[in-house]
Parts: C-alpha cells; sequence; structure tokens
C-alpha cells in the first residue's frame, strides 16, 4: 500500500502548484487592468531617517508641478512668436491629446479680491523704508494727480490706496517669476529672442506606463505646425520650441522602460528558447521551461505587488533579466535527462533536488541581501528577483517530473559540449602558478585604475535633449531649482515668518557684491508674519492719514480713510484660499514639536554661490541649507561603502552554506566567483567604466550566481559531470545574454549593473571547470578533498 502513495506524492505537489498557478493568473489579469506603475526616480532612492522634513519638502515641491507642462516658442520678432504659438495651441488642441491650456486670470482675480481687507499690511522692504522717511507734501502732490485721472489701471479705489502702494506690492509678487502678460500671453524676452510662454495642464494621471508617448507626440507635432506656419508667413529666422515639466519626464522615462524592458525581456526569453532547441532538439524542454519563466515573473510581480502596493519600472526592467537565470533549474533537470536517460522522472528530481535546493539558496542570498540596503527601489528588485526565482524552482520541482514524457533526443553538439570537459585543464601541478601570478597582476592593475562615482544623475534616464529644453525653461523663467533650498523651522507659524523675514534679510545685508543676492521665493512674500503686518499697518495708516487731511484740506473735503480688517492676515485662511495656489507647496506644516516651510532660490548660477549660502543660511536659528542632489549622491557613496563590506560578509555566508554540502571541498565552488569578481573590476578599471554602487550590487548577484556553476560540477561526478557543465554553460549563455542586454540600458545604473554581470559571468564560466575534482565517483571521496 505504500508504494502507491509515493508514486502519487508528485502528483499531489502539481495540483498544489496549480491551485497557486491559477491564483496567481487571476491576480495578473485583475493587476493590468489598471496597474500601479512607479516612474517616480526618487523613490529609488535611500530614505535617510534623519531627513524627512527634506523628504516632505521634496515630495511637496514635485507634487506641485507634477501636473504642469510647460511650452516656450520663441523668435526674434514677438510677432513671430505670437503666430507660432497660436498654431502650436490650435494644433494640440486638435490633437486631443489630454492637455489642456491653463488660464490663470480667474485665479488671479479671486486672489486680488482676497488680499484687498488686508491692503494697509502688505509693503515691500522698498516702501518700508520710503514711508519712514515719506514727505508728505510730495505724496500729497503724487495722490492730487491720480486722483485727476492718472490712476487709470489702479487696483483698487483711489481712497482705499491714496499712495497706490499695492501696485508695487503685486508686481514684486509677479517678479517671482520671470515671465510677464503681453498681448494674451505670457513673454519673456532673453536679449536675442522673445519667447511666448504656454502653460498646460494634463488630463488623467501624471505617471503612465503603457509604451506610448501620447503628450510627447502631440508636442512634437504641434511644434511641427507651429514651424510650418512660420515658414509660410515667411520669416527669415526658424523658432525655437522648448518643453519643460514633470509629465514629459515621466512619459519619455515610461516610453524608455517599456521598451527596455520587452528588449530585455523578449530578448531573453528568445535566446533561452534558442538554447535549449539547440541542446535537446525537443519542444516539451522549450514549453515547460518557458512556461517556468513566466510563472517566475508573474510570481514575482504579484508578490511585490502586495508587499509594496505599487511596483517600480525600473523593477520590471531589472526582473526581466531574471529569466536569464530562473531556467537554471530547468536546464538542469534536463540535462541530467541527457545522462541519465533510463531512470524515472521523480528519483531523478529527487536526486537533483539537494544540488537544487543549494542553487536557489545562493542565488536568493545574493539577491536578499539587496534587501539589506534602505533602497525602496532595490528592496523591491531583491524580493522580485527572489520570489520569481523560488516560483520558477517549485515550477520545475512540482511539474517538471509530472509533464515530461518520452524521449528526449538532445543533439550531437550538445554531446559534444558535455565531453569537452574531458580536454578542460585543472589546476594540477605547477603550469597553473605563472597563470594565476600574470591574472594576480592585472588585478591589481585594473583595480587601482578604477575612478568612484556616486553622482545622482547615473539614475537618471531622460533623453539628454529634453534635460536640455527642461533647463533652459528654467533659466529663461528663472525658476527656482527644487533640488537646492532652505528649511525653516519654528515653534509655531507665526515664528516660521519671522525666521523666513530674517533670513532674507540676512542674505541681502551681507551676501557678496560680486556674486549678488539671489532671488528668494517664500511664503512671507505672501503672508508676512503678524509682527510685519502689524508694523507696516502702522507705518500706512500714520502717513496716509496725513496725506488724505493735506488733500482734503486742498479740496476743501472732509476725506477718511476706509476700515481695514484689523486681524492680521492668517496663514492657515490663506492656504484655504485660492491665492495661495502659487506657493501653498512651501508650507510643510506641523513637523515634530514645531513647523517647517521651504524657501525657494531662483538664479542660483554657480557652486561657489550656492556654499556662500549654505554658510550664511544656517547663521540664522531654525535654518538649514539642502542641497537634495549633493546629499542623495553622498548617500550613495556611504552605502557604497556599507555595501561593500556587506559583499565581503554575503561571500562568507555563501562559503558556509557550501560547505555544509561540500565540506572542505567548498572552496572549489566559491573561489572561481571570488577571483571572477576581482577580475571584473580590473576589466572595469582598464575600460574607465565608473565605479559605483551598482556595480558593488552586480557583484552580489554574480556571488549568488556563479557559485550555482560551481555547485553543479561539484555535485556530479563520474559521466554526469560532462552534462553538468553543459547545463552551467547554458545557465551561464542564456543569462550572459540577458544581462548583456541589460547593458545596452540608456539608464547609466542599469548598464552598470548588465556590463558587471556580463564579464563577471563569464570570467566565472571560464574558472569554475579549472577548479573542478577529477571523477572519483563518489561523494565520500570528495568530501575528503
Amino acid at each position: 500500500m505504500r508504494r502507491p502513495a509515493r508514486l502519487e506524492t508528485p502528483q499531489w505537489l502539481a495540483l498544489a502548484w496549480l491551485l497557486v498557478v491559477v491564483a496567481l493568473g487571476w491576480h495578473q489579469w485583475r493587476f493590468w487592468q489598471a496597474p500601479r506603475l512607479d516612474t517616480d526616480v526618487f523613490a529609488l532612492l535611500p530614505q535617510d531617517e534623519r531627513a524627512s522634513i527634506v523628504q516632505r519638502a521634496t515630495r511637496q515641491l514635485g507634487e506641485q508641478g507634477e501636473r504642469r507642462v510647460v511650452v516656450m516658442l520663441g523668435a526674434t520678432e514677438w510677432r513671430v512668436a505670437q503666430m507660432a504659438a497660436s498654431a502650436f495651441d490650435q494644433s494640440l488642441t486638435a490633437a486631443h491629446a489630454g492637455l489642456r491650456r491653463a488660464g490663470d486670470g480667474a485665479v488671479a482675480a479671486q486672489a486680488l479680491d482676497f488680499y484687498r481687507p488686508w491692503r494697509d499690511a502688505l509693503l515691500t522692504d522698498a516702501q518700508r523704508a520710503a514711508l519712514r522717511a515719506a514727505d508728505v507734501q510730495a505724496l500729497v502732490a503724487q495722490a492730487l494727480e491720480r486722483l485727476h485721472g492718472l490712476n487709470t489701471g489702479q487696483p483698487t479705489a483711489w481712497l482705499a490706496d491714496p499712495l497706490n502702494l499695492w501696485p508695487t506690492w503685486w508686481s514684486q509678487r509677479a517678479g517671482l517669476t520671470a515671465a510677464r502678460p503681453r498681448d494674451g500671453l505670457l513673454w519673456v524676452a532673453d536679449g536675442q529672442r522673445d519667447w511666448a510662454v504656454l502653460l498646460y495642464d494634463i488630463e488623467g494621471p501624471a505617471f503612465r506606463f503603457d509604451g506610448t508617448r501620447r503628450w510627447g507626440d502631440a508636442l512634437d507635432e504641434a511644434g511641427r505646425m507651429a514651424r510650418i506656419c512660420v515658414a509660410a508667413d515667411g520669416a527669415c529666422a526658424p523658432i525655437t520650441v522648448l518643453r519643460a515639466g514633470v509629465p514629459v519626464h515621466a512619459e519619455a522615462g515610461a516610453a524608455q522602460g517599456s521598451r527596455e524592458m520587452n528588449t530585455i525581456g523578449w530578448g531573453s526569453l528568445a535566446a533561452v528558447i534558442a538554447l535549449v532547441w539547440w541542446a535537446f532538439r525537443a519542444l516539451r524542454p522549450v514549453v515547460l521551461i518557458v512556461l517556468s519563466l513566466l510563472i517566475g515573473c508573474a510570481a514575482a510581480l504579484s508578490v511585490t505587488v502586495w508587499v509594496f502596493g505599487q511596483v517600480h519600472f525600473l523593477t520590471l526592467v531589472f526582473g526581466s533579466s531574471l529569466i536569464g537565470v530562473a531556467e537554471d533549474f530547468g536546464i538542469h533537470y534536463f540535462t541530467s535527462r541527457l545522462a541519465s536517460p533510463g531512470t524515472p522522472r521523480w528519483p531523478l528530481m529527487k536526486h537533483l533536488l539537494p544540488g537544487l535546493l543549494l542553487a536557489l539558496l545562493t542565488s536568493v542570498l545574493g539577491y536578499l541581501v539587496l534587501a539589506v540596503a534602505p533602497f525602496p527601489g532595490l528592496r523591491q528588485m531583491a524580493v522580485f528577483s527572489a520570489v520569481g526565482l523560488g516560483a520558477a524552482f517549485l515550477t520545475a520541482v512540482c511539474w517538471f517530473p509530472a509533464l515530461d514524457f518520452g524521449t528526449l533526443p538532445g543533439s550531437r553538439m550538445a554531446s559534444a559540449v558535455a565531453a569537452s570537459l574531458t580536454r578542460w585543464p585543472t589546476l594540477e601541478g605547477r603550469w597553473p602558478w605563472p597563470l594565476l601570478a600574470l591574472f594576480a597582476i592585472f588585478c591589481v592593475w585594473g583595480v587601482s585604475r578604477l575612478q568612484v562615482n556616486d553622482d545622482l544623475r547615473q539614475l537618471q534616464s531622460a533623453p539628454p535633449a529634453l534635460m536640455d529644453e527642461q533647463m533652459a525653461v528654467g533659466r529663461l523663467l528663472q525658476m527656482p531649482s527644487p533640488a537646492q533650498f532652505f528649511v525653516v523651522q519654528g515653534a509655531t507659524p507665526e515664528a516660521v515668518l519671522q525666521r523666513e523675514e530674517a533670513l532674507k534679510a540676512h542674505l541681502q545685508l551681507n551676501a557678496p557684491a560680486k556674486t549678488g543676492s539671489p532671488g528668494l521665493s517664500a511664503l512671507s512674500d505672501w503672508v508676512p508674519s503678524g509682527a510685519r503686518q502689524a508694523e507696516n499697518r502702522q507705518i500706512t495708516a500714520h502717513v496716509e492719514q496725513q496725506v488724505l487731511a493735506e488733500v482734503g484740506h486742498a479740496l476743501g473735503e472732509s476725506l477718511h480713510r476706509p476700515a481695514f480688517n484689523a486681524a492680521a492676515l492668517d496663514l492657515q485662511a490663506w492656504l484655504a484660499s485660492p491665492a495661495s495656489g502659487a506657493a501653498r507647496s512651501q508650507w510643510l506644516g506641523q513637523v515634530g514639536d514645531g513647523y517647517a516651510s521651504v524657501v525657494l532660490i531662483r538664479g542660483l548660477a554657480s557652486r561657489a554661490q550656492a556654499q556662500t549660502l549654505h554658510a550664511l543660511g544656517e547663521q540664522v536659528p531654525g535654518v538649514r541649507w539642502v542641497d537634495r542632489a549633493n546629499d542623495m549622491s553622498g548617500l550613495l557613496g556611504r552605502f557604497r561603502v556599507t555595501m561593500g563590506w556587506l559583499l565581503v560578509v554575503g561571500h562568507l555566508v555563501v562559503w558556509s552554506a557550501v560547505a555544509l554540502r561540500f565540506g572542505r571541498a567548498a572552496w572549489r565552488a566559491w573561489l572561481p566567483t571570488a577571483l571572477a569578481s576581482l577580475g571584473c573590476l580590473a576589466v572595469l578599471g582598464g575600460l574607465g567604466e565608473p565605479f559605483q554602487l551598482f556595480n558593488l550590487l552586480a557583484l552580489m548577484l554574480l556571488l549568488g550566481m556563479g557559485v550555482d556553476y560551481g555547485i553543479f560540477l561539484l555535485e556530479h561526478q563520474a559521466k554526469e559531470q560532462g552534462h553538468a557543465w553543459l547545463a552551467v554553460l547554458l545557465g551561464a549563455l542564456s543569462t550572459g545574454l540577458s544581462f548583456g542586454l541589460l547593458a545596452l540600458s540608456s539608464t547609466p545604473a542599469l548598464h552598470a549593473f548588465g556590463l558587471t554581470l556580463l564579464l563577471g559571468l563569464a570570467l566565472v564560466c571560464l574558472l569554475a571547470p579549472l577548479f573542478r575534482l577529477r571523477p572519483l565517483g563518489t561523494h565520500s571521496d570528495q568530501s575528503q578533498v
């Protein structure tokens, strides 16, 4: 009665795994109807627990502009720029691409109405100084001139603003951007060209991952139509079209990621199919191995979404290379079938299971070490890859013995490759030592030439032309940088506003004359502190009452200044009004026991100027300088050092795991990967490739995958060793092709990752046979070596 039970065990395993696969299929169907995919590069970055306030500031500043697209059309004549802008807007409207022209007129009127009750409390620094030393008689003469018809365009009644103070205050608020209204458009001049500025808001989500360039294609077509319109008018010089905005970059990055994912994923799959067919000359191994890969990727995606709530597009690009790794289990099974064609399927799998489990363990350890680093993106990649490998392994173990029927013909080339191991030398005698000495010299030379690069831009994959346009728009519009700013903290909102005012005054007073004080954009520009409002109210009341008395005496009338809101303009009321739309994201709200805001900087021209601002700004209590790009680059460098030590620890852990199986012979499985890692670094140094965190991460995965090849060669002896060598070569070729395609990625981090693994796997494949044992026939013999 026991024999049938043992035979049915694989069937129960197959059925149980079938239920899991059905659940995965249902989740995949649900997921791809509304995929939760992230394209934000900053989501990949380390989370510094000491900089939570900086992360909040970065997130809010990013959210402010994530739905806005800016287009600038430049020509040598304003008339031509107007014509181009009209043609551009008409083309974009007709395309129905989900870009809606932004209109700020209604918002401006609402802001004017909101501020009107506090007109007497709003003064510029120059107005405050002028009113303190005011010549009342001169002000009376000016007030009379405006009263007699020269007040056209004043935003309020003459009696409510007899000194015409408010237009100047509003003009300074408008100075926060270089664009000015002109003929129904926004206009900027740079001395050579007149630029028409068009603002668009996107409809729908800002981040999409469908592989299309809906907005980008529509903007390209609109630019083409604008150029045709200008050329038809006979304009001498062509127009220049610039585009900027988070949606444009996000769409370009998503489209590029989709292309790379398809290229890497399908390219890897095609390589695996070709190699499996070439080796086994049967459709069954191709179908089963591809099935294990598809199930592995589906399980990886489902578990990643379940754990993280969404998946980053770079995780998918990276995960698509999993196809080149997860097929090793299936290849190893079918090469063993070639070596032992008469062995029943399930006993054969049971015989292979210890080696396959050890290979899975070492590979998963290599992936999971990535999760130690506090990179959200790397943690996703680690979980994705580890789960994908595990699912592919379970598919092979549970289904292959049940679905593998019939004979396996194999190919003469596969037999020749298996037999070639007998002609591969081993490290015996004296001949290897000169070769190893040359290898050591090469490693020392190459590693000494490595140049470290922790620049944050290695994560940037946007097209260079688009980045140039973004920078040009920011320079022309004098847009503040979202990467360099001040964070101002205080116990109360009032304290924050007062410290902002102190910061602006300190920089204005102490900035070097040769660089000047940069433009600052602060909440206190829009909502002065309560103390500053009270002081302004006293100044305006004192001077305006004198002027009105003199003007009333000259006119023979009794003029009375209207009452304004006696209460101070409240920050919370401002935040809740449409007037705060331009700067609302700069208020961070309550942070810990206090409150915080962001002061943005415009016109930052050099690194030296940034260093000066850093030194001056932090002399003001409660003010902190933030250079996001520099901080993140420093953090990448610190984690590069940490991951270097973790790589050393990983080698010790993997060697210990292998030693549990092979005893004193474990070094033969581990050492080829260690030498290959050194050789890979030497090659990178010789090629002049920058050394970064992602090279180390690739070496961590090389540890997990490379040791597998040594394990397979130690696990099998006698006639099985040749077919184990065939499995090693097939696995190395498919993995190398997979990560070789990853090296073609235009994202520098992925390029470095792929190139490092490609070189490392090639070296492991060359070195592993040198350290194998000569066939001894029994496991007990090899454990004594």
